[in-house]
């Protein structure tokens, strides 16, 4: 007899200090990010925010969400930050949960969610159609941009350091790398 799939009352019953998702009908629940994580999804937060949703200084025409709980069909993900084009998303809805796919997402990798975000949320992601995908991990300054091709991720971008990148989808802006990652290593 087969394991029963995980429910979203499973994920309420979760302790405060996790987050929880739900992938392929398996529950994970991992610890709340540890500061040099939630540091670099915060910093790369505000240099996206600035440009391309308040249009100062690049082209705006986005929507940006941190730690957004997605329902993507019957999974439940919890992405770092998400982003929506404005057409797609003109007005943010007032509900908790969304059910429309981001057009971007980024994971603040950490040791605890590295396998969950690169080998069960990476197939969902784009089974939804998510454009593109960015995977950071602070510890090793590390900046890996995917895009969507023929219903699979292609590796557009690799980028180890502190230099400035641009990376799509946006590339219109240069992003200061040396700001998000913090003026030490651990």
């Amino acid at each position: 007899m087969g394991k029963k799939p995980a429910t979203y009352a499973d994920l309420e019953a979760l302790p405060e200090h996790v987050v929880g998702e739900i992938v392929a009908g398996e529950l994970y629940a991992s610890p709340r990010p540890a500061a040099r994580h939630a540091s670099a999804a915060i910093r790369l937060s505000s240099e996206l925010v600035g440009a391309f949703q308040r249009g100062r200084g690049g082209p705006g025409g986005w929507v940006f969400l941190g730690e957004q709980e997605l329902h993507l069909q019957q999974d439940v993900l919890v992405p770092d930050i998400a982003g929506w084009r404005l057409e797609r998303m003109p007005d943010v809805p007032e509900s908790a949960a969304m059910s429309l796919a981001p057009d971007w997402v980024c994971e603040v990798l950490s040791p605890s969610t590295r396998k969950l975000d690169r080998e069960a949320k990476l197939p969902v992601y784009a089974r939804e159609g998510v454009r593109h995908v960015w995977l950071m991990d602070p510890r090793t300054r590390t900046l890996e941009v995917f895009g969507l091709r023929d219903g699979r991720y292609e590796a557009l971008l690799t980028h180890v350091g502190v230099a400035p990148v641009r990376a799509e989808p946006f590339d219109a802006v240069e992003l200061d790398l040396e700001f998000i990652w913090g003026s030490t290593m651990s």
